[in-house]
C-alpha cells in the first residue's frame, strides 16, 4: 500500500512532473497567461515572462502552449536545456518546429526558408509563435542578435513571428547583451511566489484534484509549509510529498506541524521559526482572519535549496 491508497486519493498530488490536470490558476498565473495571450494576439513581437527558480513559468509555458489551438496558431516550445546552443541551432529549430521542410545549412537560405513559411502562416489566418522556456540559458550577445534578426521578418503593419521567452529574473542580463533587443520588448509580466493564504488554496487544489474528499493539512502545517518554502511551488511539493509519506509510515490520518518540521529538516528547508511548535488555536485563528505575511526568506537561500532538490529530465 502507497500513501495514495492510504489517504483514498487516486494519483499522487504533489508530484513535480508537468501535468495539466494540477494547473493551480492563481490570480497572478490568470493575470500572466492573459496578457502573454494579448501580446501574441496583438502581434506585439516579444514578451517575456520571468519568475524565481520552482515559480511555475515551464508549467505556465505549458498551459499557454495548450491554449494555442491549432485552428488558429502555429506554435511551438522550445526548452533551453543547456548556455551552449548556438544560433544556428536556434533557427534551424525554429524553422523546423513551424514547418519548414529540409532547412538548408546556409543562413541566409534558411532565413528566406522560414520568411517564406511566415508567409504562408500569415496567409492561411494564423499567428505563429514561438515559446522559449528556460530562456536565462541564452547567454551570448550572438543569440539575442539572432532573435533580433527574427523579429524583423515582418510585413508592412504587422510582424510575422511572435516569441515569448519564460526564464529567471538572470535573464534581465541576457536581454542587456543586445539593448536593440531588450528596447522590443512590448510586454513583461514577474511570476512570484505564493502567499500563505494562496499556499493553503494551492495545497487544498492538488489534493482534491487528486482525488482527496478532505484536506489532510492541519492549519498550521500549512503554515509552516509556506514558511520553509518560501511559497515556492515546486518546494511546496516537495515538502507535501514527503510529509504525506511520513503520515502514512506513522499511520496518521493527518499530517500536523512536527510531521512538517521533521521532513524540512531532512530536506535542509527548516528554519529557526519552524522548530519551535505553533499553538494550533492561534495557527487556525491566523490563517482564517487574516493571510499570514510572506516568510522573510532570502532569495538566493531559496534558490539554493532548490539547486539541491531539483532532478531535471
Amino acid at each position: 500500500m502507497s500513501y495514495v491508497d492510504f489517504f483514498g486519493m487516486e494519483r499522487e498530488p504533489f508530484s513535480n512532473a508537468p501535468d495539466a490536470r494540477f494547473f493551480f490558476n492563481s490570480d497572478q498565473h490568470s493575470q500572466a497567461l492573459t496578457r502573454l495571450m494579448y501580446a501574441v494576439d496583438s502581434n506585439k513581437g516579444l514578451a517575456v515572462l520571468v519568475g524565481g527558480v520552482g515559480a511555475g513559468k515551464t508549467t505556465l509555458a505549458r498551459r499557454m502552449l495548450d491554449r494555442l489551438s491549432e485552428d488558429r496558431y502555429q506554435s511551438s516550445l522550445l526548452v533551453m536545456v543547456h548556455s551552449g546552443v548556438t544560433p544556428e541551432w536556434i533557427l534551424t529549430r525554429i524553422a523546423l518546429q513551424l514547418g519548414v521542410e529540409a532547412p538548408k545549412e546556409d543562413r541566409l537560405e534558411l532565413l528566406r526558408q522560414l520568411y517564406d513559411r511566415l508567409l504562408q502562416i500569415h496567409e492561411s489566418g494564423k499567428t505563429a509563435v514561438v515559446l522559449i522556456d528556460e530562456a536565462q540559458m541564452l547567454q551570448s550577445r550572438a543569440l539575442m542578435e539572432e532573435f533580433r534578426g527574427l523579429l524583423n521578418l515582418e510585413i508592412p503593419g504587422k510582424k510575422l513571428l511572435n516569441i515569448v521567452f519564460f526564464g529567471l529574473v538572470e535573464m534581465e542580463d541576457c536581454l542587456r547583451l543586445d539593448e536593440p533587443l531588450a528596447q522590443r520588448v512590448a510586454l513583461k509580466y514577474h511570476l512570484k511566489s505564493l502567499t500563505a493564504t494562496l499556499t493553503e488554496s494551492y495545497v487544498r487544489y492538488r489534493l482534491h484534484i487528486a482525488g482527496s474528499r478532505r484536506m489532510i493539512f492541519q492549519p498550521e502545517s500549512i503554515l509552516a509549509i509556506h514558511s520553509c518554502t518560501g511559497g515556492v511551488p515546486r518546494l511546496i511539493n516537495t515538502v507535501c510529498d514527503n510529509a504525506l509519506l511520513e503520515a502514512f509510515l506513522r499511520k496518521l490520518n493527518h499530517v500536523d506541524l512536527r510531521i512538517v518540521q521533521s521532513v524540512a529538516g531532512d530536506l535542509g528547508l527548516l528554519r529557526p521559526n519552524l522548530q519551535q511548535a505553533v499553538p494550533r488555536a492561534v495557527a487556525e485563528e491566523n490563517f482564517a482572519v487574516t493571510p499570514a505575511p510572506a516568510a522573510a526568506t532570502d532569495l538566493d537561500d531559496i534558490e539554493s535549496m532548490l539547486d539541491r532538490l531539483e532532478f531535471k529530465g
